[in-house]
């Protein structure tokens, strides 16, 4: 991306604490979970970085809106499939294909294990790489990556916390509530 490309971001309140969203004129191109205001300075300059573009305040961009509105139904339990446009400009190669596929294979609800993702993605013994995407994956929430769980029934590892993890996945019906 030029210089001169606009990346319009705002600070959502939700009920797993507060998300950074950012956005272009392709789509949704990153969340950030903690989004505390040191976290928003870190991640706003990654992603100047990352995509050499202008980052403005946007509670008006239209991709924000739709994904801010998403966002909410679906922690009001209203909505189980993310349409927002999403911008896969952070990501390339095999996370990209990872992340596309669980975006699209894995439904609200439902989980896959590492391994079944990386044999999704045609390379069957890359289970700790699909590991790796997920750690890298730019759009959590909104691409699902805490549908991946360990095989051996544990929900693994997750960049958001694993209190967050097991929020969302109570969230869709795959866990039960806590009870304390």
């Amino acid at each position: 991306m030029s210089g001169d490309t606009q990346c319009a971001w705002v600070v959502r309140a939700t009920p797993i604490g507060p998300l950074l969203l950012a956005a272009t004129v392709k789509g949704l191109v990153s969340v950030r979970f903690h989004a505390d205001e040191r976290e928003v300075r870190r991640s706003l300059a990654r992603l100047r970085a990352a995509l050499g573009a202008r980052l403005d305040p946007g509670e008006r961009h239209p991709v924000l809106l739709a994904a801010s509105a998403e966002l909410d139904a679906y922690f009001a339990g209203e909505l189980r499939r993310f349409t927002a446009p999403l911008d896969w400009s952070l990501v390339s190669g095999f996370t990209e294909r990872v992340l596309r596929e669980l975006a699209a294979s894995v439904p609200f609800g439902d989980v896959v294990g590492y391994g079944e993702l990386a044999d999704r993605v045609g390379d069957r013994d890359a289970a700790r790489a699909v590991g790796a995407a997920m750690g890298a994956n730019p759009l959590p929430v909104v691409v699902p990556c805490h549908r991946v769980v360990a095989a051996d029934g544990g929900i693994g590892g997750f960049g958001g916390g694993l209190e967050t993890k097991r929020r969302l996945l109570e969230l869709e019906g795959v866990l039960p509530p806590a009870l304390f």
